[in-house]
């Protein structure tokens, strides 16, 4: 394609990033194009540099060697930090002062698919700046210089400063388990020196992910993690993703904590030291969270679902803290405002050690509600929008009122349900809560009813 235009598949181009399937609708080419197309828009703007990463799938490093060509072809300086997880890459651009960065990650998508994120600066690239970078590459019209490439180890660094976020008391005993995904390395170093005792699964870096799929959001991955917690009798757990910037947590009694569940955990720290600070959930989270944050002192802001949006808009109202149902959770009072798994893992094991409490005993207001986990459910990628804006279209007809930030969240007597098209994957993700069991049930069947004028196949979790 040097010299030319190039039309990348415009199923690729995702709201959060670029993602699809190796040897389908993404390949070589791709990345090549995304290195000169964003290493335009970078030297365009003045830059000169940049950080490339890439998790252990098997098509990553043919994907990054011709990023890395394709920057180098802007005239960039290229650090290349290696494998790793996405914080790792994240951490770099900060570390090195670098221009833009780019990580190659297929996330927590099937081992075939692969991607890349990317960060202009320190700030997220996403939504319409995918959309004219896509753009550019089909005009074929770069910048060009003769770029160099550099290997920089960071790995080290990287965990020395997760060390020095922990600050505990008493010495817990936790399992560990990367699902074979990149953060496997970085969480082997990281325990080898946090006190107390430490049981690691599945540390081993394996781009086919032989054990169990790594999305912490899935009960099914987590059963590994759940038993040894329970047979070992460890304090806590920690499950990470593919690439380690989501992070799923088990209590001592096998229990799993979701995304609003960590964040609210977080949140009493957070505001005791920033007293009426901004605290972000996506439009998943549970309304307890937000009542929570209420509580604390703190100002709740519901905001849509994507690490690159929530990002945003962390910068935009200058949060402290936000975090996502997925596991997403962003620090900005001590870190640098984005996801790192990791990193959070840290930080709750230093609130647990410090309370001297179970994990159990930190989620009391979550007891009392009654709610589904986060649904997901199989529609093409052309009919899940559609599918969207058919139900919304028939709740305005009948007067009903909802938050259409990020698909459709529905409040009434009973409780809430959302519904909304996914931005990584062709599904769409729903989910119901009420504050009594007849409630839930009620707001599932309204759900469900809405699902069934559409011609959807309801899920069996919401039957």
């Amino acid at each position: 394609m040097k010299g030319d235009g190039y039309i990348f598949d415009p199923t690729i181009l995702r709201e959060y990033d670029i993602r699809g399937i190796f040897k389908e609708n993404l390949d070589t080419n791709d990345a090549y194009a995304t290195g000169r197309a964003f290493g335009t828009i970078v030297a365009q703007k003045g830059g000169k540099t940049a950080s490339v990463g890439y998790d252990g799938r098997l098509s990553s490093v043919a994907l990054e060697d011709s990023l890395v060509e394709g920057l180098k072809g802007c005239g960039l300086a290229v650090f290349r930090i290696g494998l790793g997880p996405t914080p790792l890459l994240y951490f770099s651009v900060h570390e090195l002062k670098t221009d833009c960065g780019i990580m190659v990650s297929g996330s927590h998508n099937p081992p075939n698919y692969n991607g890349f994120k990317l960060m202009l600066g320190t700030q997220p690239f996403f939504g319409e700046d995918i959309k004219k970078m896509g753009k550019i590459a089909s005009k074929g019209v770069f910048s060009s210089g003769k770029g160099s490439e550099k290997k920089v180890q960071l790995l080290v660094s990287y965990v020395n400063g997760l060390l020095s976020a922990y600050h505990g008391n008493k010495e817990l005993k936790v399992a560990w388990d990367a699902g074979n995904g990149s953060a496997g390395e970085a969480m082997r170093k990281l325990t080898e020196k946090l006190p107390g005792e430490h049981i690691l699964l599945f540390d081993e870096i394996d781009g086919m992910f032989p054990n169990h799929h790594p999305d912490p959001t899935v009960k099914e991955n987590l059963l590994s993690l759940i038993d040894t917690v329970k047979e070992k009798k460890c304090d806590l757990g920690f499950a990470f993703d593919g690439d380690g910037d989501r992070v799923g947590l088990v209590d001592e009694l096998g229990q799993i904590l979701w995304g609003d569940q960590i964040l609210a955990i977080l949140s009493k720290e957070v505001l005791e030291e920033n007293p009426g600070a901004i605290v972000i959930a996506d439009v998943k989270s549970s309304e307890a969270l937000f009542e929570e944050i209420k509580k604390l002192g703190g100002q709740p802001r519901m905001a849509r679902t994507g690490h690159s949006i929530i990002k945003q808009e962390m910068v935009n109202t200058q949060a402290m803290l936000a975090g996502e149902m997925s596991g997403h959770i962003f620090f900005a009072d001590k870190y640098f405002g984005f996801d790192d798994a990791l990193y959070a893992a840290v930080r709750l094991l230093g609130v647990v050690s410090r309370s001297g409490k179970p994990l159990s005993h930190f989620t009391p207001n979550f007891a009392q509600i009654h709610n589904t986990p986060e649904l997901r459910f199989q529609c093409s990628e052309d009919k899940k929008f559609t599918i969207v804006e058919e139900i919304k279209a028939r709740l305005v007809k009948q007067g009903i009122s909802f938050v259409d930030i990020d698909g459709i969240r529905v409040t009434n007597d009973d409780g809430w349900w959302l519904l909304r098209a996914s931005n990584t994957q062709d599904v769409l993700v729903a989910r119901c809560e009420a504050k009594t069991h007849q409630g839930l049930e009620a707001t599932k069947k309204f759900l469900t009813s809405e699902l069934n004028k559409s011609g959807i196949t309801i899920p069996e979790e919401l039957t």
